[in-house]
This record gives structure tokens, C-alpha cells and sequence, in this order.
């Protein structure tokens, strides 16, 4: 089993950027797949990024293709997300969530989700 907790959100200006961190307890990443994902309000909660620690593999949302870049700390306990350019349209709560399987990126493919970091993009 594997706690997660999300890290780094914040108030910023439209063109700005932050960096959110993704932080594993329990045991390390190496055996998980790790994904973001985000809900604004009245909107459903969608997939942002997602990585395969074993392969280092990596998959974008359209919307956030250029602009959203995944890393991980060599500890294998972290996973990064850099924002940068960051809109309005950005506008949400993020979540952290890790699975064991090596297909799927719905949501529900996802068995252990952190409790969400605000993130808030003015214009």
C-alpha cells in the first residue's frame, strides 16, 4: 500500500508557473504507475499526465502538451509536475493517484489518490 500527498499549489498570474510535487510514503514508486489529474468546478475530473516509473514512459493531455513536463526524484519516492505557462482555464484541484496495473489511464484505473492541492490562475 502506498499514501500519497500532493504539494505546491498556489495563487499565480496567467503566464506564470509552479512546479507540484507528488510525495509517496509506505513504500517507494517503483512498482506504481503514477498519474495527475484535475476537477474544476462543475467539471469532471480528467487525466493531465501520467508516467510509468519502471520505463520513465510518459502521456499528455492535449491541452497541456508543451506546457506540463513529468519528472521523478531518483529517490523514487516523488513525481513532479512543472507548469509552466500556466492559464486561467487551468483552474483546479489537482490529485496525485498511482496504480499497479500497466494499462488504462481512466480514472477509475487508479486505486490510491492523494487528497488534491488547489491551484488558481488569474488573469
Amino acid at each position: 500500500q502506498v499514501q500519497l500527498v500532493e504539494s505546491g499549489g498556489g495563487l499565480v498570474q496567467a503566464g506564470e508557473s509552479l512546479r507540484l510535487s507528488c510525495a509517496a510514503s509506505g513504500r517507494t514508486f517503483d512498482r506504481y504507475h503514477v498519474g495527475w489529474f484535475r476537477q474544476a468546478p462543475g467539471k469532471e475530473r480528467s487525466i493531465v499526465a501520467a508516467i510509468s516509473w519502471s520505463t520513465a514512459n510518459t502521456y499528455y493531455a492535449d491541452s497541456v502538451k508543451g506546457r506540463f513536463a513529468l519528472s521523478r526524484a531518483n529517490t523514487k519516492n516523488t513525481v513532479f509536475l512543472q507548469m509552466n505557462s500556466l492559464k486561467p482555464e487551468d483552474t483546479a484541484v489537482y490529485y496525485c493517484a498511482a496504480k499497479t496495473k500497466n494499462y488504462g489511464l481512466a480514472l477509475n484505473d487508479y486505486e490510491y489518490w492523494g487528497q488534491g492541492t488547489q491551484v488558481t490562475v488569474s488573469s
